[in-house]
């Protein structure tokens, strides 16, 4: 069966879509699901290892393989299900040449965080640029102080939008499992951070 062109498919295409044009040569395809999921995956990225520098070279290594799977892709589960699992297990092949088999936290006094650049709709204004720099300072030290697992569940499924089942199939446990690590996680969250609303 020959996969249908960008130019085939209809004005919004799925993301399985467009990897089966991008795989028949459409590179206009490629071009689409990168904007459609580079903020969600290089946020998932940053996230877990703490140093944009890092998060940098997983992004890169995540499109990589993407465009070299490229061929081989088949639409056996959704295409963020798919695209998260290669960026899970990039992560994990970094931590085991790192040495560490554990997400790392980040330092409150990271100057170079990438997460300090979230700031509010007045970004200019000092108070408002402090501000942000301590809530997000504040929420790094939560989701760092999370257990590993539950960081895991509830970043594929906040920054991935991932659904239960497609966190479960990734991360080889049961959906009941996954949805008490988000539960579980949430629930820490907000009592950490609750004063922030």
């Amino acid at each position: 069966m020959q996969a249908p062109a960008l130019a085939d498919i209809r004005t919004d295409p799925g993301d399985e879509d467009l990897m089966m044009a991008y795989a028949a040569g459409d590179a206009a395809a490629f071009d689409a699901l990168y904007e459609r999921h580079k903020g969600g995956v290089y946020r998932y990225l940053v996230r877990h290892c703490g140093n944009a520098g890092t998060a940098d070279e997983l992004f890169q290594d995540v499109w990589m393989n993407v465009i070299r799977v490229r061929v081989g892709y088949e639409p056996t589960a959704k295409f963020t299900t798919w695209l998260y699992r290669i960026a899970h297990n990039r992560l994990i092949d970094h931590w085991r040449a790192t040495g560490r088999a554990e997400f790392v936290s980040t330092g409150a006094d990271d100057d170079d965080d990438p997460l300090d650049a979230i700031a509010g709709t007045r970004v200019d204004e000092p108070d408002v640029r402090a501000g942000a720099r301590e809530i997000g300072a504040r929420i790094r030290q939560a989701l760092a102080a999370l257990p590993a697992a539950q960081r895991e569940a509830f970043l594929l499924h906040q920054e991935g939008e991932l659904e239960l089942s497609e966190i479960a199939e990734l991360t080889g446990v049961g959906v009941e499992t996954v949805k008490s690590r988000i539960r579980y996680a949430q629930a820490k969250l907000r009592a950490e951070l609750g004063d922030l609303k």
